[in-house]
């Protein structure tokens, strides 16, 4: 059995993660670490766990906190992986972070993430950027995962907005200067911690945008779209957050290159995805929305081209807690361990 270790356990990623490691066939969760609501078990934050979940909170100074584990997930804040690292892979775990701590693999790189977003201080462990991984799976292919000890999972708007481009960019479908990326997210991507604005009074009926600059997740989009091509994107990023608990839709623009057809489009979608079963492709007749993602780990994306314009036109859906987060770092630890990649993952979401 896998022993696993989440750090950061009480917030929504450590709760999302927690989930699926508990209905995973080849795991045993042996620990649940977080600064807040030390001592509690963790059925007691979540009571819907009572019988399934009911190991203490521990706080990361307690000694029981260092128990070895296989594979330990920090569903955590930027500079806190960085942290915490090393000491895990000293005791032979592999490291899953949730944040951009280990999504690039130069100091110089992350340097530039953070001064865009406006986080302060050198990355504390650039000893280990070189063998860190970009987790989303569905663009590694080969033994890249399966061989690596540190991955940083890859950011919810990443996910859905670089899955939407990924074929576009790779087979040279569109301009690389002319990439739109508008975006919504339910309130559950800001996560647990209250905000005022988030409140139920100010978020009924209220859609808006926000962070036009300096969105964190615009400069992995950008880095991984660039070595897709291998040529400069660059992309213009519209967040906003939408009354709805959770999920993202993503609409997707690029001018299209020259003597590229609605065919050719969809058939290089079909190529780049015919080994990922997360991925589904549909048409512009698709009804389809947020809903039917929910609970998943599938990314649907509906593949058109607006032939009047000249442009490509991609709605991405994801669950923003599953392929977004938590159900995208359990399918980066399957293939970390060798494991079926569809392993506690397969399975059709929640409808309504």
């Amino acid at each position: 059995m896998i022993r696993a270790k989440v750090i950061g356990a009480g917030g929504y990623g450590g709760v999302g993660i927690t989930e699926l490691l508990l209905r995973h066939p080849e795991v045993e969760l042996v620990c649940l670490v977080a600064r807040n609501d030390v001592g509690k078990p963790m059925s007691a934050l979540y009571p819907h766990l009572a019988g399934f979940c009911d190991l203490p909170i521990l706080a990361p100074t307690d000694p029981q906190a260092e128990v070895e584990a296989d594979v330990v997930f920090f569903a955590t804040p930027d500079r806190v992986c960085m942290a915490g690292a090393a000491a895990e892979l000293e005791r032979g775990a592999k490291v899953i972070d949730f944040s951009g701590d280990f999504r690039f693999q130069s100091a110089a790189k992350y340097a530039e993430y953070a001064a865009r977003i406006g986080l302060e201080g050198k990355h504390l462990a650039p000893e280990l950027l070189s063998e860190c991984v970009y987790g989303l799976p569905e663009i590694l292919r080969g033994e890249t995962l399966s061989k690596s000890r540190l991955v940083g999972n890859a950011g919810c708007f990443a996910v859905s907005c670089i899955l939407g481009l990924a074929p576009a960019a790779k087979y040279k479908l569109v301009k690389l200067s002319s990439i739109i990326c508008d975006c919504k997210s339910g309130v559950s991507g800001a996560g647990k911690t209250p905000k005022p604005s988030f409140h139920w009074p100010a978020r009924y009926d209220q859609v808006n945008a926000y962070r036009l600059t300096g969105h964190q997740h615009v400069y992995e989009i950008e880095e991984q779209l660039s070595e897709l091509a291998g040529a400069k994107a660059t992309i213009t990023f519209t967040p906003h957050v939408v009354p709805t608990a959770r999920g993202i839709l993503s609409t997707l623009y690029a001018e299209l290159n020259a003597k590229v057809t609605p065919n050719k489009v969809m058939d290089a979608y079909k190529v780049a995805y015919k080994d990922s079963r997360f991925v589904r492709l549909f048409d512009r007749s698709a009804e389809i929305g947020t809903m039917q993602v929910r609970g998943s780990n599938f990314c649907n994306l509906i593949v058109d081209v607006d032939e009047r314009a000249g442009r490509l036109r991609v709605i991405s859906h994801i669950d923003n807690l599953m392929k977004g987060q938590a159900g995208n770092a359990l399918q980066n630890m399957n293939r970390l361990f060798g494991l079926p990649e569809t392993m506690g993952l397969d399975f059709p979401g929640q409808y309504p």
